[in-house]
């Protein structure tokens, strides 16, 4: 026979059972609970990660056909792109990437449609500036003036206001508005880093409309 269990060891028997009858459920279901979450962590990794793999893959199949130059195939890649992978930034960047084929190609229709997508649909602010700086340049070559300043009047990210005054200077400058097209031309000479050779151009286009900016800075030193 069994040896009995003296009273202090039945003791913290019966304190166990009943700590169990009254949390036990409790305690199953939060494990349960935390098990799940992280097993739904794993497989969320899993996913991000096959997700990323796979849109690699497929933004390698989109440059390719740009690198052809095949319409149909980019169109059709890039459809799978979006249907497949709209959330990643191979998305975001394929589009910007056909869009210049096709402006290349002269579907402008077809640029402005990828462009447009980005704009839309991407979650990075960035990807979405250089969609709406990209569109507005295509509304300029159409000569749609007021669209392009439509489109640079949008809220861009810190870092680009440099590129949209230069943008609304070449807008200006279409219309004929020598004072506004100065005005941000201006603006982006002061906003660009000296070191760019973005910001040589903008000296030369102030240098067609007149403005010689050696000439203003040796006054200014004078004064």
């Amino acid at each position: 026979m069994a040896k009995q269990l003296d009273l202090e060891e039945q003791e913290q028997l019966d304190q166990i059972k009943h700590f169990w009858k009254q949390y036990g459920n409790a305690i199953t279901w939060a494990l349960i609970v935390v098990l799940g979450a992280f097993a739904s962590w794993n497989f969320y990794n899993y996913w991000q990660r096959s997700q990323a793999q796979q849109a690699a893959a497929l933004f390698d199949e989109v440059d390719r056909a740009v690198q052809a130059g095949d319409a149909a195939r980019i169109d059709r890649v890039f459809g799978d792109m979006k249907d497949k992978f709209a959330g990643t930034a191979y998305a975001q960047q394929s589009g910007l990437l056909v869009a210049r084929q096709y402006i290349n190609l002269n579907q402008l229709d077809a640029a402005k449609a990828a462009l447009t997508w980005v704009a839309e649909k991407s979650s990075d602010a960035g990807y979405q500036a250089l969609a709406r700086l990209r569109l507005a340049a295509i509304a300029m070559e159409s000569k749609n003036h007021e669209e392009a300043l439509g489109l640079l009047n949008s809220a861009y990210p810190p870092g680009f206001e440099a590129l949209v005054a230069d943008r609304k200077g070449d807008v200006f400058a279409l219309q004929g508005d020598k004072a506004k097209a100065v005005a941000e031309y201006e603006k982006a000479y002061r906003l660009f880093d000296p070191r760019t050779d973005y910001r040589r151009l903008v000296e030369v286009k102030l240098n067609a409309l007149g403005v010689e900016l050696a000439a203003q800075v040796a006054t200014a030193a004078g004064k």
